[in-house]
């Protein structure tokens, strides 16, 4: 009997220790600054206690359209952004843009769009944190240039140093049907994947960012930009429509059936 009280009382210890680490100890992917949780958005609504519609100003002189929530509509279960004339401030186009109030972390990042086309325009799903937020320029890409939307490309910002972009083919071409876009953000990897394919991969960690980001989905166009978005030429207006937007913070199980978490090993 006594050396059984003895086990039992080496497992009750054990359990009280366990129980104290898990209080006094971060999680192990903890980061600074996280505040949103895994969630899918439809879009059959757009509940603006989650996202933030960008509106009445731009982010300087390279683009030539002010953010305006006249460019934001959510109809029939898909958000759309728009590009089209309209002077507001010193601009003589207006565009659209979306961004989360909650930054994220660790985890996946989903998307399934249809985008924009027109030399000069830029259909952008991206996580980003910067100055205005008091934190370091990070930032993590997919951005379909209207130039060419045969390709996708894919890049990260640490610190604001760039210079990390890799092209990715999209078959059907990005402004003919939906496609599914995803990057899974680890502390030691960024993978980036197109319809379920992996087509990037990195592991440098002096090219990973590590602050808590905000999400952005946003249409926009330059004509500065002239080498890398291709020369601005306005034939009309253009919509990049969002049918879902989805994150999954690191170590959770798959939220929806076509995630990509669902699909890769």
């Amino acid at each position: 009997m006594a050396q059984e009280r003895e086990i039992q009382n080496r497992r009750v210890y054990q359990i009280l220790v366990v129980a104290m680490v898990s209080l006094v100890a971060p999680p192990l992917h903890a980061q600074e600054g996280v505040t949103g949780k895994s969630f899918v958005e439809n879009f059959d609504s757009l509940d603006r206690s989650i996202w933030y519609i960008s509106d009445g100003w731009n982010n300087g002189s390279h683009q030539n359209c002010t953010w305006s929530k006249k460019q934001v509509q959510v109809e029939g279960g898909e958000l759309r952004l728009s590009f089209a004339e309209g002077k507001a401030a010193d601009r003589k186009y207006l565009c659209g843009e979306i961004q989360t109030k909650a930054r994220f972390g660790y985890g996946t990042y989903e998307v399934r769009m249809k985008t924009a086309p027109g030399s000069g325009l830029n259909s952008a799903f991206f996580s980003y944190i910067g100055p205005t937020d008091k934190k370091p320029w990070d930032e993590i890409d997919f951005e379909v240039l209207g130039k060419d939307t045969s390709q996708v490309q894919v890049n990260q910002y640490v610190n604001g140093k760039g210079g990390n972009e890799k092209l990715a083919p999209v078959a059907e071409g990005a402004d003919k049907s939906f496609n599914d876009y995803a990057f899974i953000w680890e502390p030691n990897r960024i993978r980036y994947f197109l319809n379920g394919k992996l087509v990037q991969e990195v592991t440098d960690k002096a090219k990973l960012p590590s602050n808590a980001q905000k999400i952005f989905l946003s249409l926009w166009g330059s004509d500065t930009f002239k080498d890398w978005m291709g020369p601005f030429a306005y034939t009309g207006p253009v919509s990049m429509q969002i049918d879902r937007v989805a994150f999954t913070a690191l170590g959770e199980d798959c939220l929806f059936p076509q995630s990509v978490l669902c699909t890769i090993d």
